[in-house]
C-alpha cells in the first residue's frame, strides 16, 4: 500500500526544491495538497512522480516541478486573486488557494468542473470557485486578476486572456508555438508593466497541450 504522505514528502524534497523553486509558499502548498485525489484511482500509486498524469484523452494533471516553478515564478502574494485557466480536477486550484486570497479556475470539462468543485469541498478549501467555460475565454466577469494560470501548453496566449491581466500581473504558462518541435516548449512568465506586455522564458518543459489552444493554421502562397 503506497504511504501517500512519504510520496508527497518525497515530491517536494526530490522535485520541487532541488529545481530552483524557493518560494516557501510554493512549497509547503505542494507539500499540503493530496495530489493522488487528483488522479483517477488506478493511477492513485504513481500521482507523485515526475510526469505529466493522463485524466481524460485530452487532459493531464502537469509535472509537479514544472506546477511548481510555475508558480514561483508567478510570484503569488497572500492578497492576489487568481485565474486558474484549465484546472481539470482541481489540483492546482487546491494549490494555488493555500496561497492567493482568491483563485477562480475555469473548466470546460463539465464532469471534470463538477468533481474539481466536490474535491474541494472535501478539502474544506472556501476560498476558490470552479466555472464551466470556455478555456480560451478565461473568465473576464471577475478579471483584473493579479495571476494568471493556464494548466498545459498554449500555441499563443489569446488577447482575450491577457487582456484580464492586471496592472502588475504575472501570466505564466508553457509556449509551444510549434506541436511537430516538442523540445521548443518553454515554460513562460508574461508580465503588465505600465500597461504593456514583456514575456520572460524561464525553462524548456514538455508539457501536453490544452485542448483549444493549438497551433492557428496559416496560408500559404
Amino acid at each position: 500500500m503506497t504511504d501517500y504522505a512519504i510520496a508527497r514528502h518525497n515530491m517536494v524534497e526530490g522535485q520541487v526544491k532541488p529545481n530552483r523553486v524557493t518560494d516557501l509558499a510554493v512549497i509547503d502548498a505542494m507539500r499540503e495538497v493530496p495530489r493522488e485525489l487528483f488522479v483517477p484511482k488506478p493511477t492513485r500509486g504513481v500521482a507523485y512522480v515526475d510526469e505529466d498524469i493522463r485524466i481524460t484523452d485530452t487532459r493531464y494533471l502537469i509535472e509537479p516541478m514544472v506546477l511548481a516553478r510555475l508558480l514561483d515564478a508567478a510570484a503569488i502574494r497572500r492578497d492576489d486573486v487568481v485565474l486558474d485557466i484549465g484546472c481539470a480536477t482541481g489540483y492546482s486550484t487546491a494549490v494555488l488557494s493555500r496561497m492567493a486570497n482568491t483563485v477562480v479556475a475555469v473548466e470546460s470539462d463539465a464532469e471534470l468542473a463538477r468533481g474539481a468543485s466536490d474535491l474541494l469541498l472535501q478539502l474544506g478549501v472556501d476560498n476558490a470557485v470552479v466555472v464551466e467555460g470556455a478555456l480560451t475565454d478565461g473568465y473576464p466577469a471577475q478579471a483584473p486578476y493579479q495571476v494568471i494560470l493556464l494548466g498545459g501548453a498554449v500555441a499563443a496566449v489569446p488577447s482575450a486572456i491577457i487582456d484580464q491581466l492586471g496592472e502588475g500581473g504575472r501570466l505564466v504558462t508553457v509556449v509551444a508555438p510549434d506541436l511537430g518541435r516538442p523540445a521548443m516548449a518553454t515554460a513562460t512568465l508574461f508580465s503588465r508593466i505600465r500597461g504593456q506586455i514583456a514575456s520572460r522564458p524561464l525553462f524548456d518543459a514538455g508539457t501536453p497541450l490544452l485542448p483549444g489552444f493549438e497551433p492557428q493554421p496559416t496560408f500559404e502562397f
